[in-house]
């Protein structure tokens, strides 16, 4: 039986993401684009280095994918967050919603969740509006030249 704190609690404080229906599983991505930024591994190290260079379906601006339901078909690699992804994929950034519920985190106030408001993610300079060039100008040689340290370090400027 649920009591009724628990009622009144949003489902990311009760719910495990196994626990998740599809709509509030995909209502975690709070619109941050960090996860279709393009990543290099150190294959000696594991380090994992994020890069400007997006997914040729990010729209820069708004930071969202411009064939969200089709995008298998131009990007075959593209990966479809699922739990095991959640814990399994180093390159979550630190204010990831997934990766904070899965680690017991509440989201931060930013999340539009939270706040109510899809801007306040990119009030807050954690997303990457705006800081991105999309992989079609960029030659894969060229993607060190584009290494970027600030999703690293964006859950140091939550607040």
């Amino acid at each position: 039986m649920v009591d009724k704190a628990q009622e009144q609690q949003p489902f990311w404080r009760t719910k495990r993401l196994d626990q998740m229906n599809n709509r509030e599983w995909e209502s975690l991505c709070d619109g941050c684009g960090l996860c279709c930024l393009n990543k290099l591994e150190d294959w000696e190290t594991g380090e994992i280095a994020y890069t400007s260079v997006a997914c040729r379906l990010l729209d820069g601006h708004s930071c969202q994918c411009s064939d969200y339901p089709e995008r298998w078909k131009t990007v075959p690699e593209c990966i479809q967050l699922d739990l095991a992804g959640v814990e399994e994929i180093p390159w979550l950034p630190p204010t990831c919603a997934y990766r904070l519920v899965h680690e017991g985190h509440d989201l931060y106030w930013w999340h539009y969740l939270v706040s109510g408001d899809r801007e306040t993610v990119h009030q807050a300079g954690i997303s990457a509006r705006d800081r991105t060039v999309s992989e079609m100008e960029v030659p894969v040689e060229d993607y060190e030249d584009y290494i970027i340290e600030w999703p690293a370090l964006t859950g140091e400027k939550t607040g």
